[in-house]
């Protein structure tokens, strides 16, 4: 692994991290207590270049590569992670397009990801009754003559209520009821596709949720993504670049809490002296630090690995488990370091021990985590 980053790497580090400073740190508290989606910022994060970081410049993206965007993800997520799960899900959306559209499904959706035509795209595999179990799916597509019929629901669909595009699994029945994920694409606003109840969840709350219903979408042929019958291949190479990006976005989190925890030590005084200069508060710092710094080799590990199209299923899931289990870890010392006042909302920690916890169970929990890394060593 090259450890040292390329000028490529840096500048765009350099760039999302002032991006951060600018458009995202001042307003994340506020857009998380009104639960306001910040549609502003990701309209700027797409002129940007940042929605279509995956997708070769010969497509109408950025082509800045898988290390890149896990270096992008951890600087804005320090500012509002909330905003990185719309970044990620659409970088994700893209991806998988440039990987397995039509040549005419790149031409179509693609520019639009580089230029902010697409606010952002949602990724729906998940379902009421079915989330880590992706082959239990009970939403069908069925075929009636040059079209596919959708019925059923999708659930814990991230900015479903402002995507501009919507990649929703189904199954198909392939014949004598053998029934197999397709990967359909849909647009914003097609008859039959409507939105569910937003839930209310305990952080990341200016990223919406909420679940979609499909009653009679009617879709075209074209609009499968990477062949009938192949959802499966698709939603599994896509949640492979997704959990990089989570173990990303929580590093970033945790990023944030650490130096919340380091300003809080230097600045709050008991017994006549910083807190910081006790060995208990010191150990927990020290910690901290070793843990956020041993997941970032991991995510970069793993992140330069897709990069060059190695197969990086197992240390995908590696990054993503030790990250977001570090970044728990991190964000839970932070509160502790703070006291009473590290349970109060006036102080950042609050709200990043909220944040943090979803990153443990979304993209895969880390219980299934573990079973791909466990098949993945005793093969």
């Amino acid at each position: 692994m090259q450890l040292e980053l390329t000028e490529h790497q840096r500048l765009t580090k350099d760039a999302a991290r002032k991006f951060a400073a600018q458009h995202l740190a001042p307003f994340a508290a506020g857009w998380d207590k009104k639960e306001e989606f910040p549609a502003q910022a990701l309209q700027k994060l797409g002129e940007a270049g940042f929605l279509a970081m995956l997708v070769p410049e010969d497509e109408g993206g950025t082509g800045a590569g898988a290390v890149a965007y896990a270096l992008a993800i951890m600087e804005l997520a320090e500012g509002c992670p909330a905003t990185t799960v719309t970044m990620s899900v659409t970088n994700m959306v893209a991806d998988v397009i440039s990987r397995f559209g039509t040549p005419e499904q790149k031409q179509r959706y693609l520019p639009k990801f580089a230029d902010g035509s697409f606010l952002c795209a949602s990724f729906s595999l998940s379902e009421p009754g079915a989330g880590s179990d992706a082959a239990g799916l009970k939403a069908r597509a069925d075929q009636d003559g040059d079209d596919y019929v959708l019925n059923g629901e999708k659930a814990w669909v991230s900015h479903g209520e402002e995507a501009s595009l919507y990649l929703i699994m189904a199954q198909v029945d392939q014949g004598g009821g053998k029934l197999k994920p397709t990967a359909f694409l849909v647009e914003r606003g097609a008859k039959g596709l409507s939105v569910g109840r937003r839930e209310e969840k305990m952080g990341l709350r200016a990223s919406h949720t909420c679940g979609l219903v499909l009653d009679g979408l009617r879709v075209p042929k074209t609009a499968i993504l990477g062949g009938e019958g192949n959802g499966l291949k698709v939603a599994l190479t896509a949640l492979d670049g997704g959990r990089i990006g989570v173990g990303a976005q929580a590093i970033g989190i945790a990023r944030a809490a650490l130096q919340a925890s380091l300003k809080y030590a230097k600045d709050r005084q008991t017994f006549g002296k910083a807190i910081g200069e006790f060995q208990a508060i010191q150990w927990k710092l020290a910690n901290m630090a070793t843990e956020l710094d041993a997941a970032t080799l991991l995510v970069l590990r793993a992140a330069e690995m897709r990069e060059k199209k190695q197969p990086c299923t197992k240390e995908a899931a590696m990054a993503k488990l030790f990250a977001t289990d570090a970044a728990y870890r991190v964000c839970n010392e932070a509160v502790q370091i703070h006291g009473g006042y590290g349970y109060i909302g006036e102080f950042p920690v609050e709200r990043h021990f909220r944040d943090v916890r979803v990153t443990q169970i979304y993209e895969g929990a880390n219980e299934i985590q573990r079973i791909v890394i466990a098949r993945a060593v005793l093969s």
